[in-house]
C-alpha cells in the first residue's frame, strides 16, 4: 500500500509543507513517483517521518536529527546538548511564570526590569522607563549594581526632582544639583565601572551612548537635565579631590 502526500501526512499528524520541508532538508527521501507524477509513500516512509516527529517533539532541531537518530557518541553528545537547551528553556518559562503570578496578584509591575519590582514604588515614572531601557544596555552584573544604588536611596528622596519644573529657578537648580553630586559621587567610589562601562555593556558603546542621550532627553525636562549635567561635574570633581587627597 501506498500513500499521497497529504495522506501520510494526516498519518502523521503534520502538514504537507511540512513534509515538504523534511525533504528539502535531507531529512526524509523522496519516494518514487507513479506514471502519472504522483508521490508514492511507503510504510518505510511514514515510520521516518514519525521518528522526525517524535524528535521534534523531544525539542530536537532539525539540523540534529540526523546525528541523534544514529548510534554511537555522537548522538549521546547531541543528546546532552539538546538536554541542556531544554534545561535552560524550562528555567526561563518558569521565571517568566513566576513574574506573571507576581503580576497576577498584584506584587509586581509591568514597567519596571525584573528583579526591580520592589523598588517600582519609589521611583518615578521616568525612572522606571529608563530602568527598562538600562537593562536592554547593560548586563545583569550592572543592573544588580544599579538595583542596589536604587534601594540605598531613603524613602522619597528624589520627589523634589522628580516634580522639578522646566523653569525652575537658578537656586534650586543648584542646591538639587550639590545634593545628587554628592550621591553621584558615592556611586562612582562604591562602583567605579560606572566611570568605565564598556565591560558591563550589551551593545555597542555608540549605540548605548546615543540611546541613553535619546531617552534621558525625552523623559527628562530642561531644568532635570540642568541638574543632572551639574550633578555630574560636581560629582566627578568630588572623586578626583578624594584621589589627589
Amino acid at each position: 500500500m501506498t500513500w499521497s502526500t497529504r495522506e501520510i501526512a494526516d498519518l502523521a499528524g503534520t502538514t504537507v509543507n511540512t513534509v515538504r520541508h523534511y525533504h528539502r532538508e535531507g531529512l526524509l527521501e523522496l519516494p518514487e513517483r507513479t506514471s502519472n507524477g504522483y508521490k508514492q509513500y511507503t510504510v518505510r516512509h511514514l515510520v521516518r517521518l514519525l521518528q522526525i516527529r517524535r524528535l521534534r517533539d523531544l525539542g530536537v532541531p532539525l539540523d540534529r536529527i540526523d546525528v541523534v537518530g544514529d548510534e554511537g557518541g555522537a548522538a549521546m553528545d547531541a543528546l546532552h546538548a539538546v538536554d541542556a537547551d531544554l534545561g535552560l528553556s524550562i528555567e526561563r518559562l518558569q521565571r517568566a511564570r513566576a513574574e506573571i503570578r507576581a503580576i497576577r496578584e498584584g506584587a509586581s509591575l509591568t514597567d519596571v526590569p525584573s528583579g526591580f519590582e520592589r523598588l517600582a514604588k519609589k521611583m518615578s515614572t521616568s525612572e522606571r522607563s529608563l530602568m527598562l531601557i538600562y537593562a536592554q544596555l547593560y548586563d545583569e552584573e550592572a543592573m544588580a549594581d544599579i538595583r542596589e544604588m536604587l534601594a540605598q536611596e531613603p524613602e522619597g528622596a528624589s520627589v523634589e526632582f522628580d516634580s522639578l519644573s522646566a523653569d525652575a529657578d537658578e537656586a534650586t537648580r543648584s542646591r538639587l544639583a550639590e545634593s545628587y553630586g554628592r550621591t553621584l559621587a558615592r556611586h562612582l567610589h562604591d562602583y567605579p565601572w560606572l566611570s568605565d562601562p564598556k565591560a558591563h555593556l550589551t551593545k555597542s558603546p555608540n549605540a548605548t551612548r546615543d540611546t541613553f542621550v535619546e531617552s534621558v532627553s525625552a523623559l527628562y525636562n530642561p531644568a532635570q537635565l540642568d541638574v543632572m549635567g551639574r550633578a555630574s561635574v560636581i560629582a566627578h570633581a568630588l572623586i578626583e579631590g578624594t584621589d589627589d587627597a
